[in-house]
């Protein structure tokens, strides 16, 4: 969808296995990671891929709390700190980006 609206244009993207190919055929480079963003556009791929969005998105509007909250709602239970971590920890590094946006 990002691609077909022009928001990834000379950025590289995150996408699942089955789409790759697609993407690639696209003329998009595709990064081995699982999250990436550039500005306001952000990519993700595979089933994990909305926790990444979600925590971005809210960790940028609402603050790292908040992020974690909406987390809590969604993940398996007993496995909440992990998924928690693994999340927090691949957006960390765009949230700053993302907050002089918002």
């Amino acid at each position: 969808m990002l691609i077909r609206l022009g928001l990834v244009q000379g950025v590289p993207v995150c996408t699942d296995r089955k789409t790759q190919a697609w993407v690639e055929a696209a003329g998009y480079r595709v990064l081995d990671e699982p999250f990436y963003a550039s500005g306001r556009v952000a990519t993700a791929g595979g089933c994990l891929a909305s926790h990444y969005l979600a925590a971005w998105l809210i960790w940028a509007g609402a603050g790292r709390e908040a992020a974690v909250e909406a987390l809590s709602y969604v993940l398996p239970h007993g496995e909440e700190e992990e998924y928690t971590r693994r999340a927090l920890g691949r957006v960390k590094g765009f949230v700053g980006a993302a907050k002089e946006l918002v």
